[in-house]
Parts: structure tokens; sequence; C-alpha cells
């Protein structure tokens, strides 16, 4: 039987996000053992803690949500986030200077790759692929590869749309194999996320996990 579980990273990233809320992930995330959570750099901590005896792996963001701060503060944050617990880092790609044609992004995520590394974690790029034609995709997808980056992420899920299982088809035709994808933006039931999976996402990323185990559970 599918372990779709272990696809699943099931997220808190709104702005309000309680306490409360926090801690209904963790039980929620004890309950289905999903791959992974993924909170803001201030619940790194306390949901790690929490976690400890599972095999659900923490993960949290920098440069979030628009990419837009130098690489020295992405580089600080991704730091403080693996001291405070994180297994793994989604980081928003500078965009801008994607957008201006720099070779800039190719540096940044290179220099991300070695902290994360370094201290064994996992590095997901996110592309943020609403703002891409395919043409930029495939040459965003290539960047990514040749830095050494482990995931390439499809959304922060605060742009204008998330995963597309055509988008997702595309990234896997263009990533080497070691470069797995996550999809994440506007992914809620059962049926989209098959069609992800299906179209080569690696990781499902979404704020409705309980939801969609529940109704994979029942099918």
């Amino acid at each position: 039987m599918m372990k779709l579980n272990r696809y699943l990273e099931h997220t808190m990233l709104k702005a309000t996000a309680t306490q409360q809320e926090i801690d209904a992930l963790i039980i929620d995330a004890e309950k289905y053992n999903f791959a992974c959570v993924c909170v803001p750099p201030f619940w790194v901590t306390k949901v790690k803690r929490e976690l400890l005896d599972t095999e659900t792996l923490v993960v949290t963001v920098v440069g979030f949500p628009l990419g837009n701060t130098t690489t020295e503060a992405k580089v600080y944050e991704a730091q403080q986030a693996i001291r405070d617990g994180a297994d793994e880092i989604d980081m928003v790609w500078s965009l801008t200077a994607f957008k201006s044609g720099m070779n800039w992004p190719k540096i940044e995520l290179a220099k991300m790759a070695s902290v994360c590394h370094g201290s064994e974690r996992m590095l997901k790029v996110i592309i943020e692929t609403a703002y891409l034609d395919n043409k930029e995709i495939i040459q965003a997808c290539k960047i990514c590869a040749d830095a050494g980056v482990d995931y390439v992420k499809t959304s922060s899920g605060f742009a204008s749309e998330g995963a597309n299982v055509s988008d997702i088809k595309l990234m896997r035709l263009h990533l080497p194999e070691s470069v797995k994808i996550k999809a994440s933006g506007g992914i809620r039931d059962l049926e989209r996320t098959l069609q992800l999976i299906d179209a080569g996402a690696d990781r499902i990323g979404t704020s409705y996990g309980p939801e969609i185990m529940e109704a994979f559970l029942n099918s």
C-alpha cells in the first residue's frame, strides 16, 4: 500500500499561527507520521523538541516569502535555524536577480547548499513557478541542479498560483534524478496530491495534511 504520509509535509506558515495551532500540528504529525512539518523559524525549537522521538522532520523557511533579502541574511537565517533544530531549509531564491539575468542566484544557492550540507541538512529552493514561463522554469532547474541543491520547490504559497501538474512534469524532465521536487501551493485534496506525485513530485507541501490523509485512509 502506498505510504502517502511519507510524501506529505504538513505546513503551518500563516502569519497569525497561534501556539494552539502549532500544538495541533504536532499532534497531527504524531498521529499521521508525516514526513515533515514546516513551521516558521520562531517555532522550530519547540516543534523539534516535541517531535524528537518521531520520524517526522522539522522544516523551516529562509528569505520568506519574497526572497529579496541579501545572501548574508539568508545564510545567517539558515545557520540559526539549524542551531534551533531544523532538519531542512526551504529558501526562496532571488527571483529579482534571476529576472535581471544575473549570475547571482547560482552563487547564492551554492553558498546556501554549502551551509546546509556542512551541517548534514537538506536545502529546498523555492523558485515561484507562477512567475516563470516554461523556458525560465527549465533554466531555474539547471541553476538549482548546478548549485547542488537537494529539492526544487514550486511555490511559497504566497504567489498567484501554486503547484500544477504540467510544471512538475517539466521540472522532472529537466532535473537530474539526484534533485527531488517539492510541490506546494494550493494543494488541498487527495486527488490533486496523487496527480502531483504521479507527475514526479517527491514531496507535497500542504496545510491540509490531515484532511488529505483521512481522504486517503477512507478511500
